[in-house]
């Protein structure tokens, strides 16, 4: 008690009212010392019920909760009250303390950091100084309130965490407060708060961890508590453990961040606010594209500023390194190791903690495609994170799953210079705090803005629900519906990914081979894209008004001033092309809309042959047959839609871009149908492509009569064969000459089964190469056209 005070003289702004249920009452506080415990008192008796005498009150004190250092011995009344008769009424109860108010908002800032603590919880003297300075900064919270009878019901459940896993009655109770604590004090900071209390703790001590700890012990032959001690450290070394300080001070960081690096966040409130309602119901899991380092850090910012709680976010163990990985884990990463096949408790660590997060309706977030895009399109997703969380939406650890494509694009990325690098050869800049703080100097120049859009949600449980063929035990791996999942959520980031000015004049310089452009020029080469564009109605970053000279001119300045495009001072106009060396990071802002217009380029290169073939006869069938050898050639590339579909999709780029196209079918006029297409796209959408396949081709051809060929013993001649073909002019396009575009190339070199010896291994080889050859020249027959 403060000195010269009476507990009921000390009121505060914002009171709770006492709960209307009747007594007996054994209120719980959880306190950090004497001016809490003061003002809590104080609280209980303004607010009693006028005729409680004076055993119906009774006053138990909670371990520490919210501190490191929490007081593990139980003040013995809890057990006591728990076992009379008289099943009262329990009544978490705690003191809240409150940032400064800034914009708004209570949040912590960097500023708070002089105080040496968090402003949510103060030490003694700080809550002295603050009660008398800021008394609007101390609130009294108080949790549901809910009979003894009831939580023993709960502790007693075999399925739950109480009884059945070793937890006394008392420890319980004491759980069970904190978390009615948790879940008011909530209420009064922001949903952006909501985190598990004790996330590690409570994955420990469940009874299906227990069990599980016990089978593999027996399994591996080794002592309960041996498996128990290992299964621990994994769970700490996984688990992230939120902390509303350190989310704060991140997000102050990383508003600092965007600002510095980037002029505008582009995103819809409403869709967001959608997002809020979901994750009422059910878990969300978001995956976005990984297109740069500064994607999580986007996704967490706009969470925070909406209100939405932070995700658990699946990152790489080579991001925890100090002093980033202890601040990481505090602000909602978990790490994963990349390597952990054979080890099985690690597995089953994962497992249960994925449960954990699903059963409690916390968000989760990783990048399907397992790192960043260096080329950027989206890359082949990798399917073991979704795995785990099919398998344990399987195991019912939730009625469902809804995962949300999220697709975050940049007018320009501050990562180009080190994707340009590694594609051309050179080495990935290992993660470290020199690293870190390298790139941190390296953001000169704000790159326009950042577009986050949201593709249409998945429900797991409406999708797995059409899937036929699902395995009966819910872990095992060889689930079929996963890769179909994967390539769902891929086509729903294709779909939203916003077409930018910056994609659009990068794919028209880069089209223009070697020449240069003016302003203008620049406007006629895009005319086609643009057109295309608008009929279709495909998604762009803003308004797109390259009608206008300025629009065109203000993108050329911005990619100049990145140094990724030249310009020539010219005696009449002046003209634009990609730097030298640059050209792969011009190709990565086309690469990022590519997709938008590969059907349309396939077309235009079947009907290419077609016509150079002379084929007139059943026309739409060698239509058919053409594009879908194209599209298996460049399966490894991009997101076909299944066969039928696929099919579909060409019959309407034919008919929307010839109207007579009836007629020149059944003439077997391919000529006709093929000028329909004018001006062509594809030599500038689909040359680099085909130019490295033929590059990798060429190799394989070399080696084909000898044996154990390997896509290893390929891969480093590509890139010196590559650029002698750039300088004799046999590759025209210098974006050609990229690790990624030969990684493919040689993933379906061996999907042919070309690194298989056998009696038609040399024909096969051959022949693949020759066929590769081959489309490239009709892609330079169409360029030809073209011009």
């Amino acid at each position: 008690m403060m000195a010269g005070s009476s507990y009921a003289e000390t009121e505060l702004d914002y009171e709770p009212r006492w709960p209307i249920k009747k007594g007996p009452y054994l209120v719980l506080l959880e306190t950090s010392g004497p001016l809490e415990r003061h003002l809590l008192m104080g609280w209980i008796e303004r607010n009693k019920p006028k005729d409680a005498h004076g055993g119906d009150v009774q006053i138990a004190l909670l371990p520490r909760g919210r501190r490191k250092n929490r007081r593990r011995k139980f003040d013995p009344r809890i057990e006591a009250f728990l076992h009379t008769e008289i099943d009262p009424l329990l009544i978490p109860l705690r003191v809240s303390w409150l940032p400064v108010k800034r914009g708004g908002r209570r949040s912590v800032g960097w500023r708070d950091l002089l105080t040496l603590g968090d402003p949510r919880d103060p030490d003694m003297f700080r809550q002295y100084y603050l009660y008398w300075r800021r008394p609007d900064r101390c609130r009294i919270v108080i949790g549901d309130p809910e009979r003894s009878s009831a939580v023993r019901e709960r502790w007693n459940d075999p399925d739950g965490r109480g009884r059945s896993s070793g937890t006394s009655l008392a420890q319980f109770t004491a759980g069970q407060a904190w978390i009615q604590l948790e879940r008011a004090e909530r209420k009064l900071r922001g949903s952006r708060y909501k985190v598990p209390k004790f996330p590690r703790e409570s994955l420990i001590e469940s009874p299906t961890f227990t069990a599980g700890v016990a089978q593999l012990a027996q399994e591996s032959d080794v002592s309960y508590e041996s498996m128990a001690a290992k299964t621990r450290r994994y769970v700490k070394e996984i688990a992230a453990t939120h902390s509303p300080y350190v989310i704060d001070l991140v997000t102050g960081a990383i508003r600092w961040l965007v600002k510095k690096a980037y002029t505008d966040l582009d995103y819809d409130e409403e869709e967001l606010a959608a997002l809020y309602e979901m994750s009422q119901s059910h878990p969300l899991v978001f995956l976005p594209s990984h297109k740069s380092n500064f994607d999580h850090l986007v996704l967490q910012y706009l969470l925070y500023q909406n209100g939405l709680p932070p995700n658990h976010t699946a990152g790489g163990i080579n991001m925890n390194f100090f002093p980033i990985g202890p601040v990481l884990r505090r602000s909602g990463v978990f790490f994963i190791r990349r390597e952990f096949k054979d080890n099985e408790p690690y597995k089953f660590v994962l497992r249960r903690y994925i449960d954990y997060l699903l059963e409690k309706r916390f968000p989760m977030e990783w990048y399907i495609e397992g790192g960043r895009s260096r080329s950027g399109k989206l890359r082949p997703p990798r399917y073991g994170m979704l795995a785990y969380v099919v398998d344990s939406y399987l195991r019912r650890s939730s009625d469902d799953v809804i995962i949300i494509p999220v697709s975050i694009a940049y007018d320009q990325i501050q990562d180009i210079g080190s994707y340009a690098t590694e594609q051309a050869g050179g080495a990935k800049e290992r993660e470290s705090l020199g690293w870190l703080i390298s790139t941190v100097r390296g953001l000169h120049n704000r790159q326009g803005a950042i577009h986050v859009r949201f593709g249409a949600p998945i429900s797991l449980q409406g999708f797995l629900a059409l899937q036929d063929d699902l395995p009966d035990d819910p872990e095992d791996t060889r689930n079929p519906a996963i890769p179909k999942l994967a390539f769902e959520v891929a086509v729903r980031l294709n779909e939203v990914t916003p077409i930018t000015p910056t994609s659009l004049v990068a794919t028209a310089l880069l089209g223009a081979d070697d020449r240069s452009l003016t302003v203008a020029e620049t406007g006629d080469v895009l005319t086609p894209y643009l057109d295309f564009i608008a009929r279709r109605d495909l998604p762009t970053s803003e308004k797109l008004r390259f009608d206008q000279p300025d629009a065109i001119q203000t993108t050329l300045d911005e990619l100049v001033k990145s140094s990724v495009v030249e310009r020539f001072e010219g005696s009449t106009a002046d003209v634009y092309r990609v730097r030298a060396n640059q050209h792969l990071a011009a190709a990565y802002y086309r690469n990022t809309i590519i997709h938008f217009f590969v059907n349309r380029a396939i077309t235009e290169m079947a009907l290419e042959h077609l016509v150079d073939s002379g084929v007139t006869d059943n026309l739409r069938n060698e239509i058919r047959k053409e594009t879908t050898r194209l599209r298996d050639l460049l399966k490894f590339e991009f997101f076909f839609s299944a066969r039928d579909e696929f099919n579909q999709e060409i019959r309407n780029e034919l008919a929307d871009h010839d109207p007579d196209l009836r007629e020149h079918l059944a003439a077997g006029d391919a000529a006709a149908i093929l000028d329909s297409f004018q001006p062509f796209v594809s030599h500038a959408i689909l040359r680099p492509f085909f130019e490295a396949y033929r590059v990798v081709g060429d190799i394989v051809e070399k080696h084909a009569y000898e044996t154990g060929i390997t896509a290893e013993t390929i891969r480093p001649q590509a890139l010196d064969l590559g650029k002698q073909y750039v300088l004799q002019g046999l590759v025209a396009k210098p974006e050609s000459v990229s690790k990624v575009l030969f990684d493919s190339a040689l993933s379906l070199a061996e999907n042919r089964g070309l690194f298989v010896d056998g009696p038609s291994s040399v024909a096969d080889r051959q022949a693949f190469a020759a066929e590769l050859r081959d489309t490239v020249e009709h892609l330079k027959a169409l360029a030809r056209r073209h011009g």
